[in-house]
């Protein structure tokens, strides 16, 4: 089921699970897991990208052995806000994605998590070679937490 609205996810997800979070690149898919509280994202691993259905395998390797409850998928916004070819790309991974399984796939603006995981990697000293090693599930974590912050405002404003 994809969610274009943060609440429709946030009401579709089941108690006491998981989610993670994905930042889809051309090359590679940065994945990153909350707890089951869902308080803090933890960058996990990053997939390099093959085929479709080698990806998507997986992806829902790490979802079933992590129990996971649904999925956050960063759409990448142009800076002004509109919508190009990477976010068609996205929301085409989502729909075939969505065939493979029942969670809820929502959906947040990633426009500068990767340049948020960038500075966070040169302030903790990371080697040129480990950024380009972790830099997309380090992305990943942000998109994640910005999720999971985003539902604890709601949770807290309700």
């Amino acid at each position: 089921m994809i969610c274009e609205d943060i609440q429709d996810f946030v009401a579709a997800l089941p108690d006491r699970r998981a989610i993670a979070g994905l930042d889809l690149g051309e090359k590679t898919i940065g994945v990153a897991v909350s707890d089951t509280l869902m308080s803090v994202a933890t960058p996990l691993e990053t997939i390099r990208r093959r085929k479709f259905g080698l990806d998507a395998a997986r992806l829902i390797e790490i979802v079933t052995a992590r129990s996971i409850g649904g999925l956050i998928l960063g759409l990448p916004f142009n800076m002004d806000g509109s919508e190009g070819p990477r976010c068609q790309s996205t929301r085409a991974f989502a729909r075939n994605l969505s065939r493979l399984t029942d969670l809820p796939i929502g959906y947040w603006d990633e426009r500068l998590s990767t340049v948020a995981a960038e500075r966070a990697l040169l302030e903790a000293d990371t080697s040129r070679k480990r950024r380009r090693e972790v830099i997309d599930h380090v992305a990943a974590g942000y998109i994640l937490q910005g999720v999971l912050d985003r539902m604890r405002y709601l949770k807290d404003n309700a």
